[in-house]
């Protein structure tokens, strides 16, 4: 593996197998600990990768090739961007798959999570290189539009017409295999069940007075 740690960033490549989204994950989760990254930054990151990775390995290619990943780290988390490359042809598109729809989600969660990503040809060698730029919250506006599974407790998140505080969040997974976030409110009413990719307009802290629709 290739490191600058002046730049703060790191090179490896992986073989075309599922085993190596796994790897993919603890390889980011390592040098962001190294690098004394933002949890949320490692959290959405790993995330974000895995969607990377599992498309780059599912791609037809030749058997011989691997798939190559890049990490570039800002700060302690504040800019993260990630690159995957393989030597697929065409073109990933982000997929609006039905609720019941086992795969298709990937791109729809890079969206969601990635302040921007996209697809550039290989500068070297046939292939794409497929990137996403994340951004820390505190990098974002304080009322933002973001993907259910990065909402956090603390915030207000606006449901039903109205601003509502978050008490507690978790993760499980659909029947079908897709990442499902559970959000818990303050207010004692009911949960919100949503799929992980859908975006939701949120604010880091509550009103100071009632939470009144407007």
């Amino acid at each position: 593996m290739a490191e600058h740690c002046d730049l703060r960033e790191a090179d490896f490549r992986l073989t075309r197998c599922r085993s190596s989204v796994p790897k993919a994950r603890a390889t980011l989760r390592a040098k962001l600990g190294e690098w004394r990254a933002d949890q949320s930054a490692a959290y959405d990151g790993e995330l974000v990768l895995s969607e990377l990775v599992t498309n780059a390995v599912r791609v037809p290619a030749p058997g011989d090739r691997m798939v190559g990943v890049r990490i570039e780290c800002r700060g302690r988390g504040e800019f993260l961007r990630l690159e995957v490359s393989d030597a697929g042809a065409g073109r990933p598109e982000v997929q609006r798959p039905g609720e019941l729809d086992k795969r298709g989600r990937g791109l729809l969660l890079v969206e969601a999570l990635a302040h921007r990503w996209g697809v550039d040809e290989r500068r070297a060698g046939i292939g794409k290189t497929v990137w996403a730029e994340l951004l820390a919250s505190g990098a974002a506006p304080a009322e933002a539009q973001i993907a259910a599974v990065s909402v956090q407790p603390g915030q207000c998140v606006r449901v039903w017409g109205g601003w509502h505080t978050v008490r507690a969040v978790r993760s499980e997974r659909y029947a079908s295999g897709g990442l499902a976030v559970v959000i818990v409110l303050s207010d004692g009413g009911p949960a919100l069940r949503l799929h992980a990719a859908e975006p939701l307009t949120v604010r880091t802290a509550a009103p100071a007075g009632p939470v009144i629709s407007s």
